[in-house]
């Protein structure tokens, strides 16, 4: 469950379910992730997580793109959070969402994918709206997995 991430394997292929990629005017990034694809996993996401590697995160998948807002409820590091529109194209990075928070962190209109990573990892990489990103859970993305 969150909180027991898997070893980064830097020979993996490209579109793997425990792995996201992110491009943009940075370059690339890689992320191990955890997948949040259902209600009970969405609803405790990084909840209770003591700490967590550099490159890794949670991706946030809902069934199609919708209004979302996150907070940090039960939450104890600062986190990144960027929410990405059904193709996978970010629309908005919301920067060092404070522990244990309950303020509403409002994502969007049509938001598909959120991304959580490690509080200043966006910032210090570079990701920002437009930039992009892959993973198979993606169904019609704009940056097609191999």
């Amino acid at each position: 469950m969150a909180g027991d991430f898997p070893p980064v394997d830097p020979t993996a292929p490209a579109c793997r379910e425990d792995t996201i990629l992110l491009r943009g005017d940075f370059g690339k990034a890689r992320f191990s992730v955890q997948v949040a694809d259902d209600g009970p996993k969405r609803a405790r996401g990084l909840m209770h997580v003591k700490s967590m590697p550099p490159s890794f995160g949670m991706l946030f998948v809902y069934p199609s793109a919708r209004p979302v807002s996150f907070w940090m409820k039960n939450t104890l590091i600062p986190l990144d959070m960027i929410f990405a529109d059904q193709h996978g194209v970010v629309q908005r990075v919301h920067s060092m969402a404070q522990p244990r928070d309950l303020t509403q962190i409002p994502g969007g209109d049509s938001i598909q994918y959120v991304l959580e990573i490690n509080g200043g990892m966006a910032n210090m990489l570079g990701i920002k709206p437009g930039s992009q990103m892959r993973h198979p859970a993606i169904s019609d993305p704009s940056w097609r997995c191999n």
